[in-house]
């Protein structure tokens, strides 16, 4: 009989707790290892699932050749450093959103994946859920017509919980819309829609002196605009709406958060009355994600398909990021 995939997380934050959740329902791949930096939540966090192969440091569990897979759930700015560390150890990745916090890192980063020519995927685990193949077989039947423009929103209470040095509600929180914002224009237009865009927007600086709130417009080369907005010290609200040159789609439920039930959209011709749909099913978007890593694995895959995001998704959705960063003029 085949061994199954074993895992390794580095961190015990709550996301760390979500994504082993997710593995332990899946069924199907092995909650292996841990590793922290703090013995307590360490200690609980392996009580809690069962683990007894536990790490102080998190190289050494880079290192254990039984690990197949590294969950990076460390703060944004160390992740290039354990994606480098993963992927030069030949371990497939799945590393938290956002990939980085600028894109020399990104690019530090992918290039040791490529390199070593081992699996990555970036944890925007709602592109994994099928509401996202659903929004995208929506772009691509055309019909609402030609995107003309986006609109999204996502806000969440987490200032008081977030790294100082991952940078702020752009690679927290905006990274969401974007992505979501990067497969609508990806879907319609094709990569070379990235090649030319202006980014302008404002904002404000929390007392960590990041970001902590941004509105953004993007021009593409085409016409086509995106407004995005987010921060991080409301209470949550997501909210997405696509335009196009016969009709809408709007997302009702959070696209970010995507459920087992409770996933809607409605597609509304102009002047009609709109189609609300429910899009069923099994889990939410950590459990599909657990699902399709280890079955692109199983194939032999170097990373997800469409919706989900690949390594060259991840690059072109960062490098947006990356400029809106730059665009934002804070009081």
């Amino acid at each position: 009989m085949e061994k199954t995939l074993n895992w390794g997380i580095l961190g015990t934050s709550f996301i760390s707790g979500v994504m082993a959740d997710a593995i332990v329902e899946e069924g199907n791949t092995t909650l292996y290892s841990v590793a922290g930096r703090s013995q307590a939540p360490l200690a609980s966090f392996a009580e809690k699932y069962g683990i007894t192969h536990i790490y102080n440091d998190y190289d050494a569990l880079i290192n254990d050749d039984n690990v197949d897979i590294i969950y990076i759930a460390l703060p944004n700015h160390l992740h290039h450093d354990f994606i480098i560390k993963a992927a030069n150890a030949g371990k497939a990745i799945l590393c938290e959103k956002s990939l980085s916090v600028d894109m020399a890192k990104t690019d530090e980063a992918l290039a040791a994946v490529a390199k070593n020519n081992v699996f990555f995927a970036e944890g925007l685990m709602y592109l994994t859920h099928p509401l996202a193949k659903r929004i995208s077989d929506v772009i691509n039947s055309d019909v609402i017509g030609d995107i003309r423009s986006i609109n999204g929103q996502y806000c969440a209470s987490i200032a008081q919980f977030v790294n100082p040095e991952s940078k702020g509600a752009l690679y927290n929180l905006g990274c969401y819309p974007a992505s979501l914002a990067h497969l609508i224009m990806q879907q319609a237009f094709g990569d070379t829609i990235f090649d030319n865009y202006t980014v302008t927007a404002s904002g404000r600086r929390g007392e960590d002196g990041n970001i902590c709130e941004s509105a953004a417009t993007i021009q593409f080369a085409n016409g086509t605009l995106c407004q995005l907005h987010t921060a991080e010290d409301y209470g949550l609200h997501a909210e997405f709406t696509v335009l196009g040159s016969k009709g809408s789609l709007q997302l009702i439920s959070n696209p970010w958060l995507p459920e087992a039930e409770g996933n809607q959209l409605v597609i509304t011709t102009y002047e009609q009355q709109g189609e609300t749909i429910t899009v069923p099913a099994q889990g939410n978007g950590f459990l599909y994600q657990v699902r399709l890593i280890r079955e692109a694995l199983e194939k032999k895959q170097s990373s997800l398909q469409r919706p989900a995001a690949t390594p060259k998704d991840s690059r072109q959705i960062m490098k947006l990021l990356t400029d809106w960063e730059n665009a934002t003029k804070t009081q």
